[in-house]
């Protein structure tokens, strides 16, 4: 049926299985998918995951140090050959059947799909998603994570937190292994990240990513990605981190409101991220 996704996810049975699953999830609605792909391609995919340096967006910050990279045209084919299976009729129905969430759309851009990355001391603070697509009528809905880390170990830590909807805990983590796949609901009260991870030299942690839209409701007002610090962080990176946020909102939301948001992403953005 599928090139690169196996078989069985297509099963009614499995579907509704899912469905259950995604419906009791705790802290928010979500499935994970052991054995998504077909294991020769979740090797494949590993074997010829992109070296740091080959990543074009570098984030390194007071919330988040990390890569990502849109550009499959340049990496092993079978990326884009994944990247069309998530955005294929038949396994986009599947989603839509697990999530109750019905007209999903994965765009064919940078806010669509891609690849992350980090190396030893990489981190991604607990935060809430953006919303809007930056320059679609598009709702954000749901994002979808496939792990693939071949030899990942406890000791890196790297374990996906799910917070609740307060901050006060961590109600959830999932591990980062070879040919996972989460699939989790994006909103306001979705908080998720990843704290620092250790790493030997030839290790990092690595994912492909696919967000899933829907068409925009008239009465939704644009946020942009907003970090938390952790209860235990301390008050320095709580004022630090609520500040930063504040602020940046601010701006996206009127960089958006006037339709400047993509001149921001094509020159700041650009300069201070690209290598």
């Amino acid at each position: 049926m599928m090139i690169c996704i196996d078989d069985k996810w297509f099963d009614d049975a499995e579907v509704q299985r899912q469905r259950a699953y995604y419906l009791a999830a705790k802290p928010y609605s979500h499935v994970i998918l052991d054995g998504f792909l077909k294991s020769d391609v979740a090797l494949s995919l590993y074997q010829n995951f992109p070296k740091l340096s080959e990543m074009k967006t570098h984030y390194k910050g007071v919330n988040e140090n990390k890569a990502e990279d849109s550009g499959f045209g340049k990496h092993h084919p079978l990326f884009t050959a994944v990247r069309d299976d998530l955005m294929s009729k038949e396994f986009v129905k599947v989603v839509e059947r697990i999530t109750g969430i019905s007209g999903l759309i994965m765009p064919d851009d940078e806010m669509g799909y891609g690849l992350h990355q980090g190396t030893d001391g990489s981190f991604l603070d607990v935060h809430i998603d953006f919303n809007i697509h930056a320059t679609k009528n598009l709702h954000r809905r749901l994002n979808l994570l496939l792990y693939l880390n071949k030899h990942w170990k406890t000791e890196y830590g790297g374990d996906l937190e799910m917070w609740n909807s307060t901050m006060t805990a961590c109600e959830n983590k999932v591990t980062p292994l070879l040919n996972r796949c989460l699939i989790f609901e994006t909103a306001d009260h979705t908080y998720h990240g990843y704290a620092p991870i250790h790493l030997p030299e030839h290790e990092s942690r690595k994912s492909m990513f696919g967000y899933y839209y829907t068409p925009l409701p008239a009465d939704l007002k644009y946020h942009d990605t907003t970090f938390r610090a952790r209860p235990n962080e301390g008050l320095l990176k709580r004022v630090k981190t609520d500040v930063k946020e504040a602020i940046k909102n601010q701006i996206k939301y009127r960089l958006k409101q006037f339709g400047l948001i993509q001149f921001y992403y094509d020159t700041i953005f650009k300069a201070k991220t690209e290598k």
